[in-house]
């Protein structure tokens, strides 16, 4: 499980990318980059990572779900995701 304090890192991040899109957007239609340049970096969406929304966890991230494998595994064994089934051919 990740440190609480990267979970709310990546959550900051995710919320100033999101208030930096539209002035992005503008900015990179108009063409200018000393404006861009300007801008937080964490309000670039390329610093945002992928993390399981349930642990944290960087690695083994299915985004259909937005958790990861050893978490999906878990709750498809436990029945919590509905429309999975264990495969048996």
């Amino acid at each position: 499980m990740a440190r609480e304090s990267i979970k709310a890192r990546e959550r900051k991040r995710e919320r100033m990318v999101a208030k930096y899109a539209k002035k992005r957007a503008e900015l990179k239609a108009a063409g200018d980059y000393e404006a861009l340049d300007k801008l937080p970096k964490n309000a670039s969406p390329v610093r945002l990572h992928n993390r399981c929304k349930l642990t944290g966890r960087p690695k083994g991230y299915m985004r259909k779900f937005g958790i990861n494998r050893v978490t999906f595994r878990e709750m498809a064994s436990a029945g919590k995701i509905p429309g999975i089934t264990k495969s048996s051919w």
